[in-house]
Parts: structure tokens; sequence; C-alpha cells
């Protein structure tokens, strides 16, 4: 994040690189996953639940104070779980196969929701359900389920060449190459905050309003991280097939039983399905259907976010609980 501050100016041109760094961060870790594995549970259903609710009450709840504030705000809540939310489960411990599949289920929400919302947030928008739905649907399919279903394919294109020479050996990704999704999302976390920082130092937004998002974007990301977690604790769920997972030294403990495992584990996976947002596209949909300057709730929450998730990765590396 530093690193994008202060090569903002050579960092913000590498814009283009970010659908590749993506694609390809999300390929590594859907290697990771079978298909087959792929599950939705309770806690799904209710993370969505409060996604959308909180999304609307936000919203209304400050519309009296500053109508831009409130679309900023409310961008904050109803942005869908990032792509690069299964990477950082599965360091910390969490179930990879469960984001996923929420992953999926919150784009695709998302693209069903904000066509019949955002109509009432700003009416002066020329939108069509249809044509709203489709072009938010555009925006995540190539990048969500592109890399999803080439991983998948190599997978069966492996396994049907082992079976056709009479092999048992099926697909499994490398230590060294399972490790790569990290790093590609701390090269596109260098890009964004370059990016974030040549919007902050150069375009025109009230200051005041600025600061107000920034300081609801922080709670909006707290709130949501510790909901996210509760939520998780409270309806544990095992994971289907082999889950992979990265470094948790907490899940090796042997003094844990498997009930206390799924509850950690499924706490992590919901914390992060629900504070880990995909904020390229909130960006997108508040300059796209919204008032520009709301764009700034979106973008100091992949700082209050990424934040977060790097105290989290330290907590995880010293074998502590997050």
């Amino acid at each position: 994040m530093v690193i994008g501050v202060l090569g903002f100016p050579w960092f913000r041109h590498l814009g283009a690189c970010l659908p590749w760094l993506i694609f390809f961060m999300l390929f590594f870790t859907f290697c990771k996953v079978n298909p087959i594995d792929l599950r939705l549970h309770r806690w799904h259903w209710l993370l969505l639940t409060v996604q959308l609710l909180l999304s609307v009450a936000v919203y209304y709840l400050l519309l009296p104070l500053n109508h831009v504030l409130a679309q900023g705000i409310m961008l904050c809540f109803i942005m869908p779980s990032a792509t690069a939310a299964p990477i950082i489960a599965g360091k910390l411990g969490g179930s990879i196969q469960s984001l996923t599949s929420f992953t999926m289920l919150s784009n695709i929400a998302t693209a069903v929701v904000v066509p019949l919302f955002f109509p009432l947030v700003n009416p002066a928008a020329d939108m069509s359900f249809w044509w709203a739905s489709l072009m938010i649907l555009r925006k995540v399919t190539p990048l969500l389920l592109g890399p999803f279903f080439a991983a998948w394919l190599l997978r069966l294109g492996y396994d049907a060449v082992q079976r056709r020479k009479g092999s048992g050996k099926r697909f499994h990704l490398s230590r060294s190459w399972a490790q790569l999704p990290f790093y590609l999302w701390a090269m596109s976390l260098v890009v964004l905050m370059a990016q974030i920082t040549y919007s902050l130092l150069y375009d025109q937004y009230d200051l005041w309003v600025a600061l107000a998002q920034a300081g609801g974007a922080l709670i909006a990301c707290i709130l949501q991280f510790f909901i996210g977690k509760k939520i998780g604790e409270k309806y544990p769920s095992a994971p289907h097939g082999e889950d992979y997972q990265d470094d948790s030294e907490i899940l090796k403990d042997d003094n844990i039983d498997n009930q206390q495992k799924y509850k950690y584990q499924t706490r992590i996976s919901a914390g992060q399905a629900l504070g880990q947002k995909n904020t390229t596209l909130g960006i997108w949909m508040a300059n796209t259907y919204l008032n520009p300057i709301a764009a700034l709730g979106a973008a100091a929450y992949i700082i209050w976010q990424n934040v977060f998730n790097s105290w989290q990765l330290y907590r995880a590396s010293q074998g502590r609980k997050c």
C-alpha cells in the first residue's frame, strides 16, 4: 500500500494490467478448488440478507444528512464479496470452497438488486433493469467465471490424461504455485493505491464530504467484518472434499477437535465474505449510476479492508486467532 502511494506517478499507468492480475490471481486460487465440492450453506444466505438490508437501512439513515454521503456509505455495504477474498481466507485458515460459492452468489445477487434499488437512489439515472443487470454481469463474469472455468478445464484435462496413461494421479497444484495468488494480490493492491492517490490529489471534491465518507467507510468495514465473523461462529459448516489450507497453524493444532476447527474456519470465511468487498465494481457503479463523488467511499474502503487484512495476516503468521 505504501509503495502504491509513494510511486503513484508510475504505478497508476499500470491500470490496464489489473484485469490480468485479477484473472490469474483467481485462476491459481480456483485451481485449489474442485467444483464438485462447492456448496451453499445457511450462513451464505444470512450474510446476503444482512448485506442487502444494511445497504438500504444505511442509505435512508444518512440521506437527511447528505445525499452524496448516503450513496458513498451505502456502496460500502452493497458491494459484493471481493474476488480476492478466497485468497486471504485461505491464508487465514478459512474455506476457499465456501468463500468461492459465496463470492459467486454475492456478485449475482448484486447484479439483480442494484438495478432495482439504484433508480430509487438516483432517479435521474437512465437505467433499465435488464440493461443494468447485463452491464454489471459483463463487468463481473469475465473476471469471476473466466478463471473458474479455465481452472476446471485444466483439472479435467489433467485427470483425463492421467487416466489414459493408467495412472491414479489427480490434479494438485504444487505449493510454490499455490502461493502465487497472494503475491499477485499484493501487486494489484499497489496499482489500486496508486490510482486512489492520484484521484485524491487531482480530482475535485468537497473535503468534508470526502472525510465523512472515509470515516463512514471505516465504520462500515469494522461492522461487516464483525457481523460476518459472528454469523460464522453461530452457524459453522464442515467443508466438502479436500479443503486446501495455506499456512494456518491453528488448524494444525491437535488439541482442537473438528467441531472447533469448523467453527474457526467458518468464522474466517464468513468474515472475509461480508467484510472484503469488490471495491473496483463499487467505484464503477458510483461513476456509472450515482454521483461520482460517492466513489470516494469505496476508495476509502479499499484502504481500511486491506489494513485489516494485513493485521489479520500478521496475527495468522504468529499462530494467533483472527
